[in-house]
C-alpha cells in the first residue's frame, strides 16, 4: 500500500505540483489530496474537528428546531448542487449559538457550521445562501486537504492517509477547530470557493449576487462591528474579488429569483441578539 501511494505521489508531482503555473498547481494539489485522503478519511477528520469544537472550543449549538430546520432548508438545494461536483460528501449542517460572531465554515467530511451572528447579519436569503454555497465550495475543492499537504508535508499526510499517524490526525483536527488551517486558504482557494458559491446558489434558485452584497456589507461594517472580523480574517475581501465574482456571474449567465428576506426575518426574531 505504501509503495502504491508513493507511486501515485510521484505521478501527481510530475503533473504539475512543482511547476510555477498556479492553475497547474491547483489541479495537482486537488489530485494529490484525492489520492492521499479518501472521503471516509475526510469524514473521520471532520468528526475529530467536531469533537474538538465541542470539548475544547466549547461551542454551543442552537436548540430551537425552527432555526435549525430553516438553515438546513436553505442549505439543502445548495448542497444537492455541490454533490454533482463531489458526490462522496455526506453533508452535516449545524448552527452555532454565537450572535457576536459573523461567520460560517466547513471542515473535511462536509461538516458545515453557521453562526447565529451570520443569520443576524444577513439581509436576504440570497446572502445567507451565498455564504453557505461558498463554504460548500471549500469542501468540493478539497481545500482543507490541500492545506494539510502544504502545512504538514507529503510524508506526514501519507501516514495519516494510511492510518499510521493518529497523533498528526489529532493535531490537524485541533488546528482546523481553531481556524488555523482555514487561515491557510490562499487566494486561489478563495477565488475557487467564490466561483462555486455563485454557481451553487444560482442553481438552487438564489440570486448569486447575494454573496457580493454580503461582502460589500462586511467591508462597510468591519470598523464598527467587531463580529465581522472573524469572517474577514479568513476571507479577506477587496474590490478585485468582487469584480471577479461579477465577471463569473455575467459570463455564466447565473441568475436566481430568491433575493428577499423571505423566512429569514422570522428566524432573526427568534434569535438572542447578545
Amino acid at each position: 500500500m505504501q509503495r502504491m501511494v508513493t507511486a501515485l505521489l510521484t505521478l501527481t508531482l510530475a503533473s504539475g505540483l512543482s511547476t510555477g503555473c498556479a492553475k497547474q498547481r491547483v489541479g495537482a494539489e486537488k489530485a494529490l489530496a484525492k489520492v492521499l485522503i479518501s472521503d471516509e478519511q475526510e469524514n473521520q477528520l471532520g468528526l475529530q474537528v467536531k469533537q474538538e469544537l465541542e470539548t475544547k472550543e466549547h461551542i454551543k449549538y442552537v436548540q430551537d428546531p425552527a432555526v435549525v430546520d430553516y438553515v438546513r432548508s436553505i442549505s439543502a438545494p445548495i448542497l444537492s448542487q455541490a454533490n454533482k461536483d463531489r458526490s462522496g460528501v455526506k453533508w452535516k449542517v449545524n448552527v452555532i449559538d454565537d450572535p457576536k460572531t459573523v461567520n460560517a465554515f466547513a471542515t473535511p467530511g462536509g461538516f458545515l457550521y453557521v453562526y447565529t451572528g451570520l443569520l443576524l447579519a444577513a439581509d436576504t436569503e440570497a446572502e445567507l445562501a451565498g455564504v453557505m454555497a461558498h463554504e460548500a465550495g471549500h469542501v468540493v475543492g478539497r481545500h482543507s486537504a490541500r492545506a494539510m499537504v502544504n502545512a504538514y508535508g507529503l510524508q506526514a499526510i501519507t501516514q495519516v492517509a494510511l492510518g499510521q499517524n493518529p497523533g498528526t490526525a489529532a493535531q490537524i483536527a485541533a488546528q482546523l477547530a481553531g481556524g488555523g488551517l482555514q487561515l491557510a486558504h490562499g487566494r486561489s482557494e478563495e477565488t475557487e470557493a467564490d466561483e462555486y458559491g455563485a454557481k451553487y446558489s444560482s442553481a438552487a434558485g438564489f440570486d448569486p449576487n447575494g454573496l457580493i452584497t454580503f461582502f460589500q456589507k462586511l467591508q462597510k461594517e468591519q470598523g464598527s462591528t467587531p463580529g465581522v472580523l472573524k469572517w474577514l480574517s479568513t476571507h479577506p475581501t477587496n474590490e478585485d474579488r468582487i469584480s471577479h465574482l461579477r465577471k463569473i456571474i455575467a459570463e455564466n449567465g447565473y441568475k436566481g429569483n430568491r433575493n428577499t428576506p423571505g423566512g429569514l426575518t422570522a428566524i432573526q426574531a427568534r434569535l438572542p441578539k447578545q
